[in-house]
C-alpha cells in the first residue's frame, strides 16, 4: 500500500514537502523547515520504507512525510517499529528507519533498540521530543532519549539547531552502517522540526573526527594466519553474524572450500554457509548440536569470523584458547580478545580479510580431521525422534518447513524453544535464518517478519514462534492485514513458557512458578478477527498438509501447532 497522493497546494512528492523550498542543486535547496529537512535526507539516502507510530511531538515530520514517495508502515507498537526496522535492514542490506513521538513512544523503542545494537544491525531511529526551551522541566511526554539509549546506540544526537539536520542525517547513516554496524539515534524537539532552514545543503562529505572503521586487515596479521593455518593440524572457522554485516557470504564459502575447512557456526551465522553444505558441522554452544562443540573441543586452530562468542555459544571460552590457536578477525577492535583471548588478531572487514586470506593461503585441513568430523556429523543426524500421540515432533517439522519453502526463502524464529527447534532443524539454502541473538527478545518474529517481507517481498516469509512469544506481538497482525503482507506465522502451542519451565527442571527441582500459560485465547479466532485464514494441528501429519495449504498462495496465515510441553528443546 502506498501513501496517499497529497491534496492540491500540499507537498510536492519527490520533494519531500518543499512547501517553501526551493531545489538549486543536486543535494541543496534554499528555505525549507527542520521536517521538510528530515525528509529530503530520508530520501537523499535513498529510503525506501519506514516504521513508526506519529505522536505530537513528530507530527510536523509526518505532514512533511505525507508527500514523500517514501512509503510508510504504521506498526502497533513502537517496540515492533525497531523489530520490523532490523529485519528489513538484514533482508535489504541498507538501513533500517524507525520513528516514533516523544515520552513513551520514545522509551517504548529501547529494547528495540538495545535487540539491534547487540545484533550489530544498522538503523536510524528518528525520536520526536518537546519544545527546546522546555527540556530538562519534565513537561508532558518529556524523556531524555538519549540518556536512556547511551548504552545501546553507537551514537546519539539531540538537534538544536535545525540548520545541523542536514549533516546530522548524513552522519546518522555513515555510522549506522560503517564498521560495526549499529542503531544511531536522532532526538529532533518539534521547534526544531518547525524552524526555517535558509540553506539545506546535503552534498558536503562525512568527516568525523576519531571515526575511522578499518576496512584492510593488517598485512603481517595475516601472514601470521596463513603460516598458521599451514601447520595446524584439526582447524576449524567459526561463522558469527559478522559475516551477513560484511556481506561477506561468497567470500566464506571460497575460504572454507578452498581450505577444505570444518566450520561451525553461532546462532547469528545460521545461513552463512548453507546447512547442507558437507563441511557444516552445525551449531555451537548450550543449545547446539555435538558435533560442532566437539569440534572446537578437539581443535588446535579456531578461526573466529565476526562472532562474538559469548557465554551461550562457548560456555568456557578461554579453555578453548589454552587448547587451541586462535585467529580472531572483526570489524570492531572491541570485540577481539573480549570472550576468548586471540593469538592472532586482525581488525578489519571480513570481506576483505577473507578475500586475503583465500589469496594467500596454499594448504588444506588434515583429510584425517575433516573425515572424523564430518563423520561425526552424519552419525549425529541419523538418530530418530519419536513422536507423541496428539501433538506436533516439532524438530520433524521444523525439517518438513524447510523442505516446503522455497530455496530463498526466510525464516524470523523467536526465543525460546521455537528457537533452539528452528536453529538446530531448519534447513537454510539460500535464504536467511533471523532471530534476537544477542538480547534474545521475546516478540521479536513477527515484527521482524513484518520488516523481511516489506524489503522482500517477492521471497517467502515466515515467523515461527511459541505461544508465549506471539502473545507480545500478536497486535502486527493488523500491521500484516493493513499493508497486505502475505507472511506466515507458525505457533508452536505448548502452553508453557518452555525455555523457562525447562530451566526450572534443570536448576531449580522441577518447581514450575509462573510459567503456565492460562487464560491463552483461540489464536484460530484472533486470526479470523483480522480476516486471516489458520488452522490448528495436533499431528505431523496435519502438519503437512496445513504447510500445503499455507504456501499455496502468498496471503497471510495462522498455523497453530500442538506440541506436547514434554518435548525438550534439545
Amino acid at each position: 500500500m502506498k501513501n496517499k497522493a497529497a491534496p492540491k497546494g500540499g507537498p510536492a512528492s519527490g520533494l519531500a514537502g518543499l512547501r517553501r523550498g526551493q531545489p538549486t542543486g543536486k543535494g541543496r535547496i534554499w528555505m525549507t523547515t527542520g521536517a521538510l529537512a528530515m525528509v529530503r535526507c530520508l530520501e537523499l539516502e535513498g529510503v525506501k520504507i519506514a516504521f513508526g507510530y506519529p505522536g505530537a511531538a513528530i507530527c510536523p515530520f509526518y505532514d512533511a512525510l505525507a508527500g514523500s514517495p517514501i512509503h510508510h508502515v504504521l506498526v502497533r507498537t513502537e517496540q515492533n517499529a525497531a523489530h520490523a526496522a532490523s529485519g528489513y535492514a538484514r533482508i535489504s542490506g541498507e538501513v533500517g528507519v524507525c520513528i516514533a513521538t516523544s515520552g513513551p513512544g520514545a522509551t517504548n523503542l529501547l529494547t528495540g533498540i538495545a535487540s539491534a545494537y547487540m545484533d550489530s544491525i544498522p538503523l536510524v531511529v528518528i525520536t520526536g521530543q518537546v519544545r527546546s526551551d522546555l527540556l530538562g522541566r519534565d513537561v508532558f511526554q518529556e524523556a531524555d532519549i538519549t540518556g536512556a539509549a547511551e548504552p545501546f546506540t553507537k551514537h546519539s544526537y539531540i538537534v538544536s539547531r535545525a540548520s545541523d539536520i542536514p549533516r546530522i542525517f548524513k552522519e546518522a547513516f555513515h555510522i549506522a552502517s560503517t564498521g560495526r554496524p549499529g542503531p544511531v539515534l536522532i532526538d529532533v524537539p518539534i521547534d526544531m522540526q518547525q524552524k526555517s532552514i535558509p540553506d539545506f545543503d546535503y552534498s558536503r562529505p562525512v568527516d568525523i573526527i576519531g571515526y575511522k572503521p578499518r576496512v584492510q586487515g593488517h598485512s603481517l596479521q595475516i601472514k601470521k594466519a596463513v603460516d598458521a593455518l599451514r601447520t595446524c593440524k584439526r582447524p576449524v572457522i567459526c561463522v558469527g553474524g559478522g559475516v551477513f554485516s560484511a556481506g561477506a557470504q561468497k567470500e566464506l564459502c571460497a575460504f572454507i572450500e578452498k581450505l577444505n575447512l570444518p566450520a561451525i557456526s553461532t546462532m547469528m551465522g545460521i545461513g552463512a554457509l548453507p546447512t547442507a553444505h558437507p563441511l557444516n558441522l552445525g551449531m555451537l554452544g548450550s543449545h547446539g548440536c555435538a558435533p560442532a562443540n566437539k569440534a572446537i573441543r578437539d581443535a588446535d586452530l579456531v578461526i573466529m569470523a565476526g562472532a562474538r562468542v559469548g557465554d551461550r555459544a562457548v560456555a568456557a571460552p578461554g579453555q578453548v584458547a589454552t587448547r587451541a590457536k586462535v585467529i580472531h578477525i572483526d570489524v570492531d577492535p572491541a570485540e577481539i580478545g573480549k570472550n576468548m583471548p586471540a593469538h592472532i588478531p586482525i581488525v578489519g572487514d571480513l570481506k576483505h580479510v577473507l578475500e586475503e586470506l583465500t589469496k594467500h593461503v596454499d594448504c588444506q585441513a588434515p583429510q584425517e580431521w575433516v573425515q572424523a568430523v564430518t563423520e561425526r556429523k552424519k552419525r549425529y543426524a541419523a538418530k530418530a525422534i519419536e513422536p507423541v500421540e496428539g501433538f506436533v515432533e516439532p524438530k520433524t517439522f521444523m525439517h518438513a518447513l524447510a523442505r516446503r519453502m522455497e530455496a530463498d526463502g526466510i525464516l524470523c524464529a523467536d526465543v525460546g524453544q521455537n528457537q533452539i527447534w528452528s536453529a538446530n532443524h531448519f534447513e537454510i539454502r539460500q535464504g536467511r535464518f533471523l532471530t534476537s541473538g544477542g538480547m534474545g527478545t521475546m516478540g521479536y518474529s513477527v515484527p521482524c517478519a513484518v520488516g523481511a517481507k516489506s524489503a522482500a517481498p517477492g521471497r517467502q516469509v515466515c515467523a515461527v514462534c511459541g505461544d508465549g512469544s506471539f502473545q507480545m506481538s500478536m497486535m502486527e497482525l493488523g500491521t500484516i492485514c493493513q499493508e497486505g503482507l502475505g507472511v506466515k506465522i507458525i505457533i508452536m502451542r505448548n502452553t508453557r513458557l518452555g525455555m523457562v519451565r525447562e530451566l526450572q527442571d534443570n536448576l531449580y527441582k522441577g518447581v514450575h512458578s509462573a510459567v503456565y500459560l492460562d487464560g491463552s485465547p483461540d489464536f484460530a479466532k484472533i486470526a479470523e478477527a483480522y480476516g486471516i485464514r489458520s488452522r490448528t494441528v495436533s499431528s505431523n501429519e496435519e502438519a503437512a498438509g496445513a504447510l500445503e495449504e499455507m504456501w499455496a498462495d502468498d496471503k497471510p496465515y495462522l498455523l497453530v501447532c500442538q506440541v506436547s510441553p514434554e518435548y525438550p528443546s534439545l
